[in-house]
């Protein structure tokens, strides 16, 4: 029986929509997609924090739930400290209204390949996710989910196939990206809260 866990990565916000407070906006995307988390068949759960951030993380996590804490708020890391897991997916904290089968299609080329990346919608850098079969393959750099590009990751492997490009989806990193919520899926509870203070047409 393969072992698979998916870890959100409870990294620095760079932004929040006027009005509403850095932490808060934080403390409600980091809610919505430990929620998430909670919903998905057949994974195990974690999440993943820098030590600064541990408050963060236990204010959060279902009972239970795993928390790691890493050096550096990088895939990378993130993947360097877990045991006993045969894959993984390490998403972000900024994408509250996630489908579970986004991230399912980031686990299955794990079957084929050793690596899989979800790219983030829209222009600019950055990754929704990355999914790696544990250990991670030692060629596999440092990945900032904000900065990475699945190019770069592909440039890295021995062959570009070794990498699978899956599903896209948004991460809530600036004003335009507020249309892209779509009011009528459920859950993202916490999120909308904040947002529904005259925030967001929904």
């Amino acid at each position: 029986m393969t072992r698979r866990v998916v870890v959100a990565l409870l990294a620095p916000v760079t932004w929040s929509p006027p009005g509403v407070e850095p932490a808060d906006w934080r403390h409600a995307l980091a809610e919505d997609v430990v929620d998430l988390l909670a919903t998905l068949q057949e994974v195990e759960t974690a999440v993943a924090v820098t030590p600064a951030d541990r408050s963060l993380a236990d204010a959060v996590v279902w009972p239970g739930t795993p928390v790691v804490e890493v050096a550096r708020p990088t895939v990378d890391a993130v993947l360097a400290a877990l045991n006993g897991y045969d894959q993984a997916a390490v998403i972000a904290a900024d994408a509250p209204d996630l489908p579970g089968l986004t991230i399912g299609k980031l686990l299955r080329p794990l079957s084929t390949r050793p690596v899989a990346v979800a790219p983030v919608e829209g222009a600019g850098p950055g990754l929704l996710g990355l999914a790696a079969r544990l250990p991670a393959p030692g060629w596999l750099p440092e990945v900032d989910l904000d900065e990475a590009v699945p190019a770069t990751i592909r440039g890295a492997a021995p062959r570009p196939a070794d990498v699978a490009v899956t599903a896209a989806w948004h991460r809530l990193r600036g004003p335009a990206d507020l249309a892209a919520l779509d009011p009528a899926v459920e859950g993202w509870e916490a999120t909308r809260a904040l947002l529904g203070a005259g925030h967001h047409p929904a």
